[in-house]
């Protein structure tokens, strides 16, 4: 099975995912960084190991998860047991719209006349203008009344702010905040230092906007996650303010 989306019918991802199981399926499986089990994925959403699998295995034909098999246990040879199925979420892009509409399209020719004109002109405007709309972004998450409850603290509400924009945020063991998507993907490969320079600034923006005067951010692309990377804020002695 090829590992991308691309010739996966959206109507009928649409109807897979409106059953609520198979959607909390899906949704456990994709926020993992490891390929997850019949039994652990069942005991997550509360339901049989059946119905996990089967739920499981209509997300595989449905194209948005991948399946690979391997012996949990690490034994090898006879009496290791049979590999267990393992399921992953599959790569690539899924997009629906009624009637057509083709905004990837003109994405790529707006990057590619701002890379024409140039660093001075081009790309220090999309930075202002994404530095300003995160600014704004962040502001207005901060008077929503959810986000004004005491002990509602900036880093909160910049997760949620940016699990709403769709980049998967995830706190790491030493307490980073790293994105596992980004939005712009598609744009990435052609116009890197355009599309990462906007993220940059839009997440500077976001961060002012919140207040969040103890989140650093970072321009610090990686394989398989977004170029921006969060900081908490560290004092002198190096400890987390």
């Amino acid at each position: 099975m090829t590992d991308a989306l691309s010739d996966v019918d959206p109507i009928q991802v649409a109807a897979v995912l409106a059953e609520p199981t198979r959607r909390g399926l899906y949704e456990f499986v994709v926020a993992r960084h490891e390929p997850v089990g019949r039994d652990e994925a069942a005991a997550a959403v509360g339901v049989s190991r059946e119905l996990a699998a089967f739920h499981l295995d209509r997300l595989v034909d449905a194209g948005l998860l991948l399946t690979e098999y391997r012996r949990l246990t690490g034994r090898t040879g006879p009496g290791a047991g049979r590999p267990a199925k393992l399921y992953r979420r599959a790569t690539g892009d899924i997009e629906f719209s009624l009637p057509q509409r083709h905004y990837e399209r003109a994405a790529e020719l707006m990057a590619t006349a701002l890379d024409r004109l140039g660093v001075a002109t081009g790309l220090d405007a999309l930075a202002s203008i994404a530095r300003e709309r995160g600014r704004t972004l962040g502001a207005d998450a901060v008077e929503r009344p959810e986000n004004a409850a005491p002990g509602r603290g900036s880093l909160g509400r910049l997760l949620d702010l940016l699990r709403g924009a769709g980049y998967e945020p995830e706190i790491e063991p030493a307490g980073d905040m790293c994105l596992r998507n980004c939005p712009y993907d598609a744009l990435v490969q052609e116009h890197r230092d355009l599309t990462c320079g906007m993220n940059l600034a839009w997440a500077e923006g976001v961060v002012d906007g919140l207040g969040a005067s103890d989140v650093a951010v970072e321009l610090n692309p990686e394989p398989g996650r977004c170029c921006v990377i969060f900081h908490p804020t560290r004092v002198a002695d190096g400890s987390k303010a």
